[in-house]
Formats: structure tokens, sequence, C-alpha cells
């Protein structure tokens, strides 16, 4: 087993020379993110960051497959086919029902590979959760850094929450941790380099692979998980059913998520910050309470709640799911 600092390193040195090489080569005019009435950007800005990260994980599944063929290929297939459309997507462009198919397609290889102990209609279920936080996560990647810091709160995070995770899944942690900051060395605000659908939905996907792998370890309860990922998954899916219930064209891109509101406001620096500080001060330590506490299960939806409030309180007061100029 490779020792936790050695991943770490290897992860921000392969990662910051692919980044550099990546950021050289998406700076072709043709490769620019050219801002739109949508975008939180004010400049034309290389794309595609993300595939550094992409790259270096789906290498360590495929060596991981000499060990585990059924996770290491399975988990493999299915981060490179979500980061193979994001990529595609992000260069040429392509309709939203092939990429859903992808991603479902994607979803179902990465429960064939983990093969959970469910029932049919559970797996179904999460078969649609996978799906859903694969889109969210591309939902909510709109301004510099935050998508980023989410995967290195979820990172640390569930290592921390476990008291350190072992076996491949805790070296790939440290490992995209260290590809993570690299990449953040990039996009940090203001970006250089902006993660593009290649990095948003693969680690939509690998995210939410992991957490239920853990919680089928039995390393990081479920909650956990959903707790260091309150910033993300609320914001997306509150936005969502605002927009639904007020019946707008909820399937057109827009600004109008928490983050969104507070970055026009603030700027993304400070919005970045913010979330970080929400996340180390309060999601990982009500994360570390929950998994303390895996019989009793009041006590981890107080924990569930607890870690909502401020997401809720927020959405509400700065009314996500409309336009800004109605707040």
């Amino acid at each position: 087993m490779v020792p936790d600092a050695l991943m770490l390193v290897i992860g921000v040195g392969v990662g910051l020379l692919l980044q550099w090489c990546v950021y050289l080569f998406a700076r072709r005019p043709h490769l620019l993110a050219t801002p739109n009435e949508r975008s939180s950007h004010t400049e034309p800005t290389p794309t595609m960051g993300g595939v550094v990260m992409a790259l270096v994980v789906v290498a360590y599944f495929a060596q991981l497959a000499s060990v585990d063929p059924r996770i290491g290929w399975g988990l493999c297939g299915a981060c490179a086919a979500v980061a193979g459309v994001g990529l595609w997507d992000d260069l040429r462009g392509l309709g939203a029902r092939f990429r859903i198919v992808v991603h479902a397609l994607a979803a179902a290889m990465v429960l064939w590979a983990l093969q959970l102990p469910l029932q049919i209609w559970a797996l179904a279920v999460l078969l649609v959760a996978v799906v859903w936080f694969i889109n969210l996560y591309n939902f909510m990647d709109g301004i510099d850094g935050y998508a980023a810091v989410q995967a290195l709160v979820f990172c640390l995070g569930a290592h921390i929450v476990a008291g350190g995770v072992a076996g491949w899944t805790g070296d790939l942690l440290w490992l995209l941790a260290g590809a993570t900051l690299a990449f953040l060395g990039f996009n940090w605000p203001p970006a250089k380099i902006f993660m593009g659908d290649v990095g948003s939905g693969f680690l939509g996907l690998l995210i939410a692979a992991l957490s239920l792998y853990m919680w089928q370890a039995a390393d990081v309860p479920l909650v956990a998980s959903l707790i260091l990922l309150t910033g993300f998954w609320f914001d997306a899916t509150y936005t969502l059913c605002v927009r639904i219930v007020t019946r707008q064209e909820f399937t057109q891109a827009h600004r109008q998520h928490l983050y969104q509101h507070l970055a026009m406001r603030r700027g993304h620096l400070w919005t970045t910050m913010a979330f970080l500080s929400y996340a180390a001060v309060w999601l990982i330590p009500l994360a570390w309470f929950a998994s303390n506490f895996t019989e009793l299960i009041f006590v981890q939806t107080a924990a569930l709640i607890a870690a909502v409030l401020p997401m809720a309180l927020g959405c509400w007061r700065l009314q996500a799911g409309f336009n800004a100029q109605t707040d």
C-alpha cells in the first residue's frame, strides 16, 4: 500500500504537470469559453481543465483492475464514458438526450461494479440519484474554484470522518485530493482555466460512486457523505424545485442558484471562501458526529437537518430559483 502522503504528492505533481500542458493547449481561440448572458465570467477563458483529474483517476482504476477486475474496469469504464461525453460537449457541443443516455449507462455500470446488496427498486432509485448527481455537479460548476473545493472537501472530509479511509478507496481519495489541488492552482479566482463538462460530470459520477462504496464498506455512512455534499445537492435541488413549481423553463440554463446570487453580490472569491468555511466549520464536524452515531437514526437525521438549515435559509433569503433582479 502506498503511503497517504505519497499518494497526495503524486496527485499534486502529476496534476500540475498535466494541467500546465492542458492549459497551454486550451488557450487556442476555438477552445475558449466565451461569456454570454448566462455566464458568471467576463473574459474568454480556456475550458476542459477537468480532463487532468479524469485522466489521473481513470489510470488509477485501470491499474486497480489487475487486483479487482469488476471494480477496476467497471468504474474505469463509467468514469471514462462520462468524461468522454463531457469533453465532446466542451469541444463540439452535444445533445442533451445523448448525454443523459450515456450518464444512465455509466450509473448502471457503477451499480454493477459495486454489487450493492439491495432490492431492485432501491437500485433503480440509486441509478436515478447517480444520474442526478452527475448533472447537478455540472449545474454547480459555475464560478471559479467552487466545484473543485467541493471535491476537496469531500476527499479530506471522508478521511476525517473515518479516521483515515483504508484500502484502494483511501488511496484514491488522496490521489484525487492532490489532482484537485493542482487544478485549483489554475482555477482559483480569478480562474485561468475552467473545469468544463469533462471535469464536472466526471466528478459527479466519481463522488457518487465513492459515497456508495464507502457506505457499503462501512467506512463512511451515507448520511455523512450527504452532509459533506450539502452545499451542492441542496442548492441544486432546491433551485430546480422552485423553478418547476413556479412553471419556469427549468431545462434551460440560468443563474438562479444560491451560489450564483452570492457571486453576483460578493464575487467569486468571497463565495468560494464562504462555502469552504461553511464546510470546514459546520459540515465536516456534523458529518463526523453523524458517523459516530450510526445506530441512532434520529441523531443522524438531526445532523443532516442541521447541515441543511444554513443553505435553506440562504436559498429562501436570496430567492434561489428566481432571477437576481427579483430579490
